[in-house]
This record gives C-alpha cells, sequence and structure tokens, in this order.
C-alpha cells in the first residue's frame, strides 16, 4: 500500500543576498521502489519548481547526488523511500563544501584543488613511444590499482570526516586513496619520500584521526581503511 511522506529540505540561495535558510515540508505520496531521486524529481516536476538538487547518472556511478539524509552522507539515487520507517526524511547539502543551493554544492572546485595537492597523476622518467605496448605489469597488481580507480568523487567521505570539517586544506580520504593508487603502480616511478613530500603533514595522513567515517559511507565500498593505514606506515617511517 502507498503512503504519504514528507520530505525536509534546506532552502537557501547564497548568492541572493534576499535569501535567508529555511525549511521546507514536502509532502508526497510514495511510489513502489522510489528513491530520493524520483522523490526530488516529482517535487521539482510538481510542488517546487525552484528547489535545486544535482542529479546525472541515477545509477550510483556519478557522484553527483550526494547529500545528507536523514544525518548520513547518502546518494539519493541509491537511497529508497521506504528505507524510513516514520516517512519522515530530512536533506541538508553536504558539508565542507562551497554551496550553491539549497541541496547542490560545488565538489567539482574541491576535486580539483585536491588532484592539484597531490599531484594525481603519473610521474614517470621514461620517454613513451605511443607505437609500442604499455609496461606490462603482474594482474594482482592491476586489481589492486583498479579497484583504488573505482572511486567517483561524490565527496561522502570528506562530509563524513571530522578533520576535513576542522580543516579546510585536509585532502580527506579520496586524497588518500588517490596517493596510494599511484604509489602501488609500476608506472609511476614516485618515492615514499615523494609522496611524503605530498602528505606527510596533518593535511595529509598525520591528520586523520582514524574514526573511519569515510570508509562507513562511501558508496562503492573502497577498502579506504587499509589503504590509508597502508600509506600511514609508509609516511610514519620518514617522519
Amino acid at each position: 500500500m502507498s503512503r504519504e511522506i514528507t520530505i525536509t529540505t534546506l532552502k537557501y540561495n547564497p548568492s541572493d543576498e534576499n535569501s535567508q535558510p529555511t525549511f521546507v515540508d514536502y509532502t508526497l505520496e510514495e511510489t513502489p521502489g522510489m528513491t530520493l531521486y524520483i522523490a526530488l524529481s516529482k517535487i521539482k516536476a510538481t510542488l517546487d519548481h525552484d528547489l535545486t538538487s544535482d542529479f546525472v547518472c541515477r545509477a550510483g556511478i556519478c557522484g553527483a547526488c550526494g547529500m545528507i539524509i536523514n544525518g548520513k552522507p547518502k546518494l539519493a539515487c541509491r537511497t529508497l523511500t521506504s528505507e524510513f520507517e516514520d516517512g519522515k526524511i530530512e536533506l541538508l547539502p553536504l558539508p565542507t563544501f562551497k554551496l550553491i543551493k539549497d541541496l547542490s554544492v560545488d565538489t567539482g572546485s574541491w576535486m580539483k584543488n585536491m588532484s592539484m595537492r597531490v599531484n594525481s597523476w603519473i610521474v614517470s622518467n621514461e620517454e613513451y613511444d605511443i607505437s609500442k605496448l604499455e609496461k606490462r605489469i603482474e594482474p594482482e597488481v592491476a586489481d589492486e590499482v583498479f579497484e583504488l580507480d573505482r572511486c567517483i568523487e561524490c565527496g561522502l567521505c570528506v562530509a563524513g570526516c571530522s578533520t576535513a570539517i576542522m580543516r579546510e586544506d585536509f585532502v580527506g580520504a579520496v586524497g588518500l586513496n588517490r596517493v596510494a593508487r599511484f604509489s602501488i603502480d609500476p608506472h609511476d616511478d614516485r618515492t615514499d619520500e615523494d609522496f611524503y613530500e605530498l602528505i606527510g603533514d596533518d593535511e595529509g595522513i598525520f591528520g586523520c584521526m582514524s574514526l573511519l567515517a569515510c570508509e562507513d559511507h562511501c558508496p562503492k565500498d573502497l577498502p579506504l581503511q587499509s589503504k590509508i593505514a597502508y600509506m600511514r606506515r609508509k609516511m610514519v617511517k620518514l617522519a
């Protein structure tokens, strides 16, 4: 049987000097298999054309629809309204990121700055010849690299991180995961000393308090706990 649900969202446009943060309740009929993506789309189409949120893929692979759902960072497209027994759902934008409007935040600028901060690219002294095959690596190593490459940069790990909330320049689990990815890639010629220069401080690996909310909330179930520990063991030897 269908039921009525109430979705409460923050409405605020920081670029409008007349706008003030406020909460708005929307009541709608729940349909079978309804996700928060569907619910918010229905609200925007029928109740409030001005409500702003971010969606792209609907499949949990673009990371655009991250938001705080009843106090936890989650993807709206992978969250069923039926998960909430009382039918009451409160939505907030992700913290730590610049608010654009309502539930929409700018994760892109943060991710770009983080990528530049940790030099998120292969560094090699070899001259590549595109007419030749790339250097081969062992399948198990390739699998480990590809596993870390599954990060969709949704920002949920950052939004759930106490250090990221306190330290504006903290690279977050997504940044530490990125460094771990390149440290195990044999195509990258950087040494542990080189990586220490990137993350060997309180804005990097030593700022992590090991509360591990990052892994708790990662929608792709990345091994953030083990990789952060892996990088900490490497970096502490050089401290």
